[in-house]
C-alpha cells in the first residue's frame, strides 16, 4: 500500500512565547517529519514566527475568535489542501475553540479531516458540550457522503484532543471515561461506518508525578472504516500492530524522564498516523 499523507496532532499545552519550549516543541514536531500537522492551545506571536522558521516548506493556518487558545494548521506545500474554520465546533459557548476541517485532494481523491480541541471538564456543562460537539463531529460524516457520492463514501476523520474524562455527579451516578468513550465507538461505528483507531497507547495525557491526577484517555482519531493507514508495531503487546503511533512521555523509561518531558514540552504526547492512498 503507499501513503498518501502522514498527520501528527498534539496538544502542547498553553503553548506560548516561553523562547526555550517553543525550540523543544519545534525541534520534536519537525523530526516526526508530519506532511500534515495541528497543535492546539497555542498562543502568542512566537509560536507562529517559529514554526514558519522550522517549517519553510508548509502553509499555515490559525483560529481566530475572542477564544485565547488557538489550533494551528500546518500543511507541506507538495500538497493541495482547503482549509476551512468550522464555527459550529463551539456548541454555542463563545470562547470554545472552532474546529478545522482540512480537505486533502491526492491523486484526485479528497480526505477530509476535522481537527477539535473540545471542552475539559468532569462536571455536567463539561461532559454535555463535548457531547453535542461529537454528535455533530459524527454526523458531518453524513454531510459529507452527501457530497461525495453517497452513503458511507467520504474519506473523512475527526480527531484531536476529544477530552474523554467522563462525568462526575453525586449520588452514584458518574460516568466513566470508557463509558463515555464507548457511547461514541458505538454509536459512530453503528450509524456512520466509522470507528475509533487504536493507539500503541491508550493513555496520552499526563500531568506528571506531582499532579493528584493519574495518566488519561484524552486525544483520539475517529476514521471511516474503508479507510487503510500504515501498521505500527505495538510497544505493548508482541506480535500485534496499531494505526497511530503515540510519540513523547510516554516513551521515557523513568517517571523522572517522563516529568522532564513533560516540562520541556507538553502534558500530552504526540499522535502520529499515516493515511494510505484510496484507490
Amino acid at each position: 500500500m503507499v501513503k498518501a499523507f502522514s498527520v501528527a496532532s498534539w496538544n502542547v499545552e498553553h503553548f506560548h512565547g516561553h523562547h526555550e519550549r517553543v525550540e523543544n516543541v519545534s525541534s520534536f514536531l519537525k523530526y516526526q517529519d508530519p506532511d500534515l500537522f495541528a497543535l492546539y492551545e497555542v498562543s502568542g506571536s512566537e509560536v507562529f514566527s517559529k514554526m514558519v522558521e522550522r517549517f519553510p516548506g508548509y502553509t499555515f493556518q490559525i483560529t481566530e475568535g475572542p477564544q485565547t487558545q488557538e489550533i494551528l494548521i500546518g500543511v507541506r506545500n507538495t500538497l493541495t489542501a482547503f482549509i476551512t474554520q468550522k464555527i459550529q465546533f463551539k456548541a454555542g459557548a463563545t470562547y470554545m475553540r472552532p474546529g478545522q476541517l482540512v480537505t486533502i485532494t491526492e491523486d484526485r481523491v479528497n480526505y477530509s479531516l476535522l481537527f477539535l480541541h473540545l471542552s475539559s471538564g468532569t462536571n455536567p456543562r463539561g461532559m454535555g458540550l463535548r457531547d453535542e460537539m461529537l454528535h455533530k463531529a459524527v454526523k458531518f460524516r453524513h454531510v459529507l457522503d452527501k457530497a461525495y457520492g453517497g452513503r458511507h463514501t467520504a474519506n473523512y476523520l475527526f480527531l484531536g484532543d476529544l477530552n474523554t474524562m467522563g462525568m462526575e455527579y453525586p449520588f452514584d451516578r458518574d460516568i466513566v471515561p470508557e463509558t463515555e468513550l464507548r457511547k461514541w465507538d458505538t454509536w459512530a461505528s453503528r450509524y456512520y461506518g466509522m470507528k475509533r483507531l487504536e493507539k500503541s497507547y491508550d493513555k496520552t495525557w499526563n500531568g506528571s508525578s506531582s499532579s493528584s491526577l493519574e495518566p488519561s484517555n484524552l486525544d483520539h482519531v475517529y476514521a471511516a472504516k474503508h479507510l487503510k493507514f500504515k501498521r505500527f508495531r505495538s510497544k505493548k503487546v508482541e506480535n500485534r500492530h496499531i494505526d497511530v503511533d503515540v510519540r513523547g512521555w510516554v516513551d521515557e523509561q523513568t517517571v523522572q524522564s517522563q516529568d522532564r518531558w513533560i516540562d520541556e514540552h507538553s502534558d500530552h504526547s504526540l499522535l502520529y498516523f499515516e493515511v494510505q492512498k484510496v484507490v
